[in-house]
């Protein structure tokens, strides 16, 4: 992590490969959470949905990865999301952020970094927030 952090600061973007079922199939089986919606063509679309979706909590690991690929996850203070969008198949994902305050809480020196992901068509999917010790 840089040691002169400003405000208006970006954080190195996390590219990820298209998601596919593969990819989903492995992330149900880490996770344990094998909700149809994510796994099962054939329940999606009784559903009304087109074809299988990402996890939202897949999304979320991929924002802890562009933050711990950024400073050591013990300066992780807190970090929250909300889902906007959904993560459709051969969507390619993108992490950004970009540190928007510095402030003081009890003693310690924090950035206060807003995250994102998107899609290759430029659609928000996730927003979220994170505080970083410095």
């Amino acid at each position: 992590m840089n040691t002169t952090l400003q405000v208006g600061d970006s954080l190195p973007p996390l590219a990820l490969p298209p998601v596919d079922r593969t990819m989903l199939a492995l992330f149900a089986g880490a996770s344990g959470d094998h909700n149809r919606v994510h796994i099962d063509i054939d329940f999606v679309r009784a559903a009304g949905m087109p074809d299988v979706f990402a996890h939202g909590m897949l999304s979320m690991a991929w924002l802890g990865r562009l933050l711990t690929q950024w400073v050591d996850q013990r300066r992780i203070r807190s970090f929250g999301v909300r889902f906007t969008g959904i993560t459709h198949l051969g969507h390619r994902i993108t992490c950004s952020g970009k540190v928007v305050e510095i402030v003081e809480v009890q003693g310690e020196r924090r950035a206060k970094v807003q995250i994102q992901t998107t899609n290759q068509y430029g659609e928000q999917k996730i927003v979220g927030d994170a505080e970083i010790a410095l």
